[in-house]
């Protein structure tokens, strides 16, 4: 079966995109992660199919590089709107329906084939703090730790002890995010689960560290600039009686290819 695949990036933040509206494609577990791999397949932190939904513009399905469904991703998030926009579904505004809820994005502009897009996620009303580091779910999972000097951080074997450590076995695990708080800006760099990796960028972790810094340090009602390892991401929200609302995740998305394969 010749399959028609676009590839796309977040922030360094890639994924395999495939329009599934015909409900034709049913991919297994197997079949995506050979799809992801860096090797032997296109290669990709994750793959999404673009489908059909009632009262929506369409609906995203999500797919980690090891091949499962996954939870929420922000950059995944903005990249699928970008090939929604491509497919000439939506034009500057989407609304669609994930495995978290419903989402609005708005496009902002485009600059040398690079959209400029802006995603609401889901409110977030409670924060865990165990010792110095933080816990709060973005539509996925996150651990956030401040750092001094992030660059020097060993992300791969630190974020994996914490990802499988026994404070996060009960919940299948987490991501792991390591921040340093710069001049103006927030240096992030985060281990994923699913891909078992460091990414170039994470959307729910870029959200997540955000609302932890202002947690942290009373920082409300201001947008938060985060350099990712493959770009830059902004985040604003507002706050109010414990709960953070009309959060906001903007920034870049980029097609880079499209290709069809025939064998998997």
């Amino acid at each position: 079966m010749k399959i028609k695949l676009s590839k796309y990036h977040g922030a360094g933040n890639d994924f395999v995109l495939i329009d599934n509206r015909d409900q034709q494609l049913a991919l297994t577990s197997k079949q995506i992660a050979q799809l992801c791999h860096r090797r032997f397949g296109i290669g990709a932190d994750g793959l999404m199919l673009l489908e059909e939904a009632t009262e929506y513009d369409f609906r995203m399905r999500y797919f980690n590089a090891d091949g499962n469904e996954a939870s929420m991703c922000g950059n995944g998030g903005r990249c699928i709107v970008a090939f929604a926009h491509h497919l000439n579904i939506i034009d500057t505004e989407a609304l669609f329906i994930a495995i978290d809820g419903e989402h609005h994005a708005l496009i902002n502009g485009e600059k040398e084939g690079v959209l400029d897009i802006s995603l609401e996620m889901q409110d977030v009303n409670s924060i865990r703090i165990n010792e110095s580091s933080y816990f709060l779910d973005t539509g996925s999972p996150h651990h956030i730790k401040f750092v001094n000097n992030v660059d020097t951080i060993n992300v791969f074997e630190l974020g994996k002890e914490i990802r499988y450590s026994k404070q996060y076995a009960a919940q299948g695990g987490t991501n792991v995010n390591f921040v340093e708080e710069g001049d103006n800006f927030l240096k992030i760099r985060t281990y994923e689960r699913g891909v078992e990796d460091e990414t170039y960028a994470c959307g729910t972790g870029a959200t997540a560290v955000a609302i932890a810094y202002a947690h942290k340090n009373n920082y409300y009602n201001k947008e938060i600039l985060l350099k990712a390892k493959g770009g830059d991401l902004r985040l604003r929200f507002d706050y109010a009686k414990g709960i953070y609302s009309n959060i906001v995740l903007s920034g870049p998305a980029k097609k880079v290819f499209e290709a069809s394969t025939e064998e998997i």
